[in-house]
């Protein structure tokens, strides 16, 4: 399939952009700290201890402390991470099994999104009390994010306008913006500490905290209260640095994540006409939780409307940039139909300047009595969705052209042909495998069936493993469901997975930790071990178990890929074995991948004896790289398992299964832009 990877945003260079903000925001945190420690140094001068050098040094270090105890409070308070802000942020979680249509359809679109992504299923929260528009995402990685709409998403946006507010949140998810907003939470709880310590000492003084004789002959209690009051007065400068902060931080990551949106959905009508609610409706993107202002840098729309602390670009100047075309005034006629309507906030139609192809894409799933596209009959192997502008799945048994600068290029940048072809998939995918996905215990039977081996011998000793380490229950519902898996689509095994982690992250961790056992044990039963067995273990291990402890296995990218030579060098070696028929054929897609990653190396292909030790050894390093080293290490592979010129689909979702072990996820179909 022919793609042009020159409109794609580059998921590596946002990376790095992102690790390149958080030094700034260090950067600006130390000096907000630094202008605090000068300030109540004077203020303590002044009112308590006058200019004693000694002193003086105990209260900067004193100050030091409070606000960096403080904020490793904060972070630590976050270590659950998406669903932890969520929660903090009243917000309801979505069962699986909602009945709710509002609610449906939600998760319809987050699903359909995260399947064309190549991300696990983020969990989905709801915030029922807020009437305005408005909706973030948080978490570390895309293993634990969470993504929460207020109630005012689900009453005010049909279905293409949700699909671009979610669109927008999906690039914070894939473009590492959650971490840095995770972060810039747990400092600006720091700098805010001194204001609540000033209003303390303010109210203590005032009702005469250490109001003995002595100090009521030095007036003790009036200092201590006047020394609050300007502790009140120092902590309005932190949070007057705190909002700038924030605004530094975001509004350049807010207009980013608005053209990836258009990029991904491709049509400008969905977010432009969110975006034009807002402005509308007198709620617009307010918010009345009681910790908004903690969250307002991740949020959707502003909080609190524009102002020079706006986190957010204007109103207008993010509608003008959607839709060129946009005329303020145009607004007027919107509120004077909603008003004719009664009130009914659907009933307002709103436009965009749209293409003729941009149109169909936009029809292919309109909002007029939203539809569950899993109710819709599956389409024929290799079809089209209905209405959609390309984006139809290769039939199982097709082989594919593609190229490795393509795919590296498509890392965390699913475009409209994905999405259409990830709302395929999400058809395709039987209700009873769907249900049993997201059912609590259904997702370990699922788990399970999707690592039953297809020979009966095998199989026999598989289902004994998982009732020694379960029950026999739950072996037998594993069985049932392989047997519906016999006939599945090699692309939808992934998405399977995709479904059944977020249920599966929900059980008790006894339960996660015997999950990977049995399934070690599976694997292991016919005594060897396919490299298919084995990424659907690791990825387990990546996306699931990684997520129990979302803050701790964060693993920041601090190696150079030489650093890394040796371990990229094991899997660009077992990719090649395992994707060709011979071992010259395998010698050169080996030779060809890493003359790609590293020209100037002297690398010998040779197996590793334990290939399964050398294989964990690569996935932890590699992960470790920087985001130019990860871009080089998925050129890489893609080399080795294409360099035959014969790529099948199952050998497809092998590399997007090990990219994803990588914490590079690709989208639905991978792309050939004619570059060898």
């Amino acid at each position: 399939m022919q793609r042009a990877t020159d409109n794609y945003m580059d998921f590596f260079a946002q990376q790095a952009k992102v690790r390149r903000s958080s030094r700034t925001l260090v950067w600006l945190f130390v000096l907000a700290v630094l202008a605090i420690v000068v300030a109540v140094d004077l203020v303590c001068a002044f009112f308590l201890v006058g200019f004693r050098p000694g002193a003086l040094i105990g209260i900067t270090l004193a100050v030091i402390a409070v606000i960096g105890l403080c904020s490793a409070y904060r972070v630590a308070s976050l270590a659950g991470g998406g669903s932890a802000v969520a929660r903090e942020m009243n917000a309801i979680e979505v069962p699986a099994d909602t009945t709710n249509p509002q609610w449906q359809r939600l998760r319809n679109v987050i699903e359909e999104i995260a399947i064309a992504s190549g991300v696990p299923v983020p969990e989905i929260y709801v915030m029922q009390n807020e009437a305005g528009i408005n909706a973030f995402a948080a978490g570390y990685t895309p293993t634990d994010a969470a993504v929460c709409v207020t109630q005012g998403c689900l009453d005010k946006l049909n279905r293409d306008e949700l699909q671009g507010v979610i669109a927008h949140e999906f690039s914070h998810v894939l473009n590492g913006d959650m971490r840095l907003n995770i972060r810039l939470m747990g400092l600006l709880f720091g700098i805010m500490a001194i204001w609540v310590i000033g209003r303390f000492l303010m109210w203590g003084g005032y009702f005469g905290v250490g109001d003995g004789s002595s100090n009521r002959r030095r007036g003790g209690s009036g200092q201590v209260a006047l020394a609050g009051i300007a502790l009140l007065a120092i902590g309005a400068i932190g949070l007057l640095f705190g909002r700038l902060i924030q605004a530094a931080v975001s509004r350049s990551r807010e207009s980013l994540a608005d053209a990836s949106a258009v990029q991904f959905t491709r049509q400008t009508s969905g977010i432009a006409n969110a975006l034009k609610k807002i402005a509308v409706f007198e709620e617009g993107s307010a918010l009345q939780a009681p910790r908004r202002d903690e969250v307002r840098h991740m949020l959707f729309g502003d909080a609190e409307g524009s102002s020079w602390f706006a986190t957010h670009p204007p109103i207008m100047q993010r509608i003008k940039a959607l839709d060129p075309s946009f005329k303020p005034e145009e607004l007027d006629a919107y509120v004077k139909q909603w008003l004719a309507s009664g009130g009914d906030p659907n009933s307002i139609e709103l436009h965009a300047t749209e293409q003729p192809w941009e149109k169909a894409v936009h029809d292919f799933a309109r909002a007029d009595g939203d539809v569950d596209i899993r109710s819709a009959p599956a389409a024929p192997a290799g079809a089209a969705p209905s209405g959609a502008v390309g984006g139809a799945i290769p039939a199982r048994g097709a082989e594919l052209a593609i190229a490795a600068a393509a795919v590296a290029a498509q890392v965390g940048s699913p475009g409209t042909d994905d999405y259409h072809a990830a709302a395929d998939l999400h058809a395709r995918i039987p209700p009873a495998l769907a249900t049993a996905a997201r059912d609590p215990r259904g997702a370990l039977a699922t788990v399970f069936a999707l690592a039953l081996s297809a020979r009966p011998e095998v199989s026999a000793k598989q289902v004994q493993a998982i009732a020694q380490a379960f029950d026999d229950a739950l072996a037998e519902a594993a069985r049932g469901l392989a047997l519906q898996m016999a006939d599945l689509h090699p692309m939808l095994r992934l998405p399977l997975a995709q479904l059944a982690f977020p249920a599966l992250k929900r059980r008790p961790r006894p339960e996660v930790t015997a999950c990977v056992k049995a399934l070690d044990a599976m694997i292991h039963a016919d005594g060897r071990v396919d490299l298919d067995e084995y990424c659907l273990a690791k990825l387990v291990q990546a996306q699931v178990v990684a997520a129990l402890d979302p803050s701790a296995s964060f693993k920041p990218g601090t190696l150079k890929l030489a650093e890394a030579r040796d371990e990229l060098r094991d899997l660009a070696a077992l990719v090649a074995h395992f994707g060709n028929e011979d071992d010259d054929s395998a010698r050169r897609a080996f030779q060809a991948a890493m003359q790609d990653a590293l020209p100037n190396a002297s690398v010998i292909y040779a197996l590793p004896e334990d290939w399964q030790s050398a294989l964990d050894r690569a996935f932890d390093t590699l992960s470790r790289l920087r985001p130019e080293g990860k871009e080089l290490a998925v050129h890489a592979v893609t080399r080795a398992i294409a360099a035959d010129g014969k790529v099948t689909v199952a050998e497809s979702e092998l590399l997007r299964v090990t990219c994803a072990t990588l914490g590079c996820p690709l989208p639905v179909l991978l792309g050939n832009d004619g570059r060898a």
